[in-house]
């Protein structure tokens, strides 16, 4: 049995200045993402510039961090929120929705391809290789917080979290930082090296994650306030990963299908 470290969420301290893991893990997943989105940019044929990474960048965090946190509120806690709206913008306590940050994600991509005269599903099939390495960043902050503990088990690996109780539990946001980050990155990072027809990739983004954060659920507490949504094992996370299974799977056969014609 393991004991979760009790890592101090706040990685430095300037005076009355917070720096937090959690925000730290952010950064380092847009980083990564603009890192990757280079090398993207350089690809043969990628018909993208470095000058347009930065404001493609931008459009992405803010959309992520504003639809991440307000997705959180509305699908997770209306109530609490809507009783402390204050509390709505202290994310820094935790609280990001993934399905919340793809809407917002989608949005800026809008925005974007908008504002560049890209089309939409363009601007997505280049972000959506980029992502994963966000989500693997935000699951590891989910592990310094000590937040988003798995269900209580007996494998050897099972630990003990703060405020959790004294039963060791799966260490979840691991098993989720393994496949919504790591896996799903090589899946789609792999897929989209070579050409593809518009809206493959981002098919099998969602396709993707939806199948792995589906099966993740399995291991991961369901949230106190909200338990299970239907039929004693359905999550709220699994109920709404099952429209992007659906839409995943619509997307990369409309991209098959104009391929072959």
């Amino acid at each position: 049995m393991l004991h979760h470290p009790a890592i101090d969420p706040i990685a430095l301290q300037l005076g009355p200045l917070a720096i937090r893991w959690y925000g730290l893990m952010y950064l380092l997943g847009f980083a990564a993402a603009w890192w990757l989105g280079r090398r993207r940019v350089n690809a043969p044929g990628s018909g993208w510039r470095v000058d347009e990474l930065g404001d493609l960048i931008f459009y992405g965090a803010l959309g992520a961090v504003l639809g991440g946190r307000l997705g959180y509120t509305l699908f997770y806690q209306p109530a609490y929120y809507l009783s402390h709206p204050l509390a709505i913008v202290q994310a820094w306590q935790g609280g990001m929705s993934f399905h919340g940050g793809l809407l917002g994600v989608l949005v800026a991509c809008w925005l974007y391809g908008r504002k560049t005269g890209r089309g939409f599903f363009a601007v997505t099939d280049f972000v959506a290789p980029l992502v994963p390495t966000g989500l693997l960043a935000g699951r590891l902050g989910n592990f310094i917080n000590g937040e988003l503990w798995g269900r209580v088990t007996d494998v050897p690996w099972g630990m003990v979290f703060q405020g959790a109780g004294e039963l060791p539990r799966h260490p979840s946001q691991l098993y989720q930082a393994g496949l919504e980050g790591a896996l799903l990155f090589v899946i789609v990072w792999v897929y989209s090296a070579r050409p593809r027809p518009t809206m493959a990739v981002s098919g099998v983004f969602l396709l993707g994650y939806g199948a792995l954060r589906f099966i993740g659920e399995f291991a991961r507490q369901p949230d106190a306030f909200i338990g299970f949504v239907a039929f004693d094992w359905l999550t709220m996370g699994q109920l709404l990963s099952l429209p992007m299974l659906a839409a995943g799977g619509v997307l990369l056969g409309l991209g098959r299908r104009g391929n072959a014609a």
